[in-house]
């Protein structure tokens, strides 16, 4: 593990493979961390890739700077946190690879920043939340997929999260990704991430503001004015969807493939669940690797 100083946080990382190989930074989900990577890491390591994995805000080591800071899981941070930790480790452009929250940051970099990011693998699709829209009810089936996302609505909630953040976690690993069989170790060794003291704050906030039930940090006010129009990304781009994803099934992200300006393929993995990384990382590798052939 290494640490980086942005103006923000203090980011905690893995890195492996020479540091002159093309960059690959790989982003985790929530509630996961950067063991989602485990499988996928020493491949593109070996294959010459430099291949940075960092924690989030609110996971891990990575801690904030200063106790003034706002918690913000807002899109809009996710993805200045990445801008700021390719500047912070000076990586002009990157191939970005995420899903869940880590697949939005990922977007967020792409729409914003196209300069930055050298191809995107968006695991279940485009990211970005459309805030202006969130108020409208889903299918019913959708909204009983999100249930956990009410009750952190909820004071009853947040105290859930923070008694109960772990069984919550192994509920919905085991729910959205029905067909994957993880053992204690594995997920004892991800749950340590939760443990972060900003884990909860940043949670809660994440999920209260993209339906717009609380304010945004105002550092980030002007991001998520441009990430309101919903922008298309331009960077060559690949779409993995696991087909049993049981929070973001593939219809609910086929809609949006159209805001990807570049999209070379969207593949569809049989068996495969919302950790699709932990699932079949060999899937994830190719992608990285056949975008690494895309001319410039």
């Amino acid at each position: 593990m290494q640490t980086v100083r942005t103006p923000v946080l203090e980011i905690a990382y893995l890195e492996s493979g020479p540091p002159d190989g093309p960059p690959v930074i790989l982003l985790h989900g929530w509630p996961s961390d950067v063991h989602d990577y485990d499988g996928v890491a020493p491949p593109l390591a070996a294959a010459g890739f430099r291949v940075l994995v960092p924690w989030l805000r609110g996971f891990g080591p990575t801690q904030f700077l200063h106790p003034a800071t706002p918690r913000s899981g807002q899109q809009a941070a996710l993805g200045a946190d990445v801008r700021d930790f390719m500047d912070a480790l000076s990586i002009p452009r990157a191939t970005l690879v995420g899903y869940d929250w880590g697949g939005r940051a990922a977007c967020v970099v792409a729409a914003l920043w196209p300069e930055r990011v050298a191809g995107l693998v968006a695991i279940t699709g485009y990211g970005i939340q459309d805030i202006a829209a969130a108020s409208r009810p889903a299918a019913a089936e959708q909204e009983f997929r999100y249930w956990y996302q009410w009750y952190f609505h909820t004071r009853r909630g947040r105290a859930g999260l923070d008694a109960n953040r772990g069984a919550i976690a192994r509920l919905l690993w085991q729910l959205w990704s029905p067909n994957w069989r993880f053992d204690e170790v594995m997920f004892q060794a991800t749950a340590a991430s939760f443990d972060n003291p900003d884990f909860v704050d940043v949670t809660i906030h994440s999920y209260r503001h993209r339906y717009g039930n609380a304010p945004g940090d105002p550092a980030h006010d002007a991001l998520e004015a441009s990430l309101a129009g919903q922008p298309a990304i331009a960077a060559p781009t690949i779409v993995l969807h696991g087909e049993a994803d049981g929070v973001g099934p593939p219809a609910t992200s086929i809609t949006r493939d159209r805001l990807f300006a570049r999209l070379l393929e969207r593949k569809l993995i049989p068996r495969a669940g919302h950790f699709l990384s932990r699932e079949n990382p060999a899937d994830v590798v190719a992608a990285v690797v056949r975008l690494a052939k895309v001319p410039g």
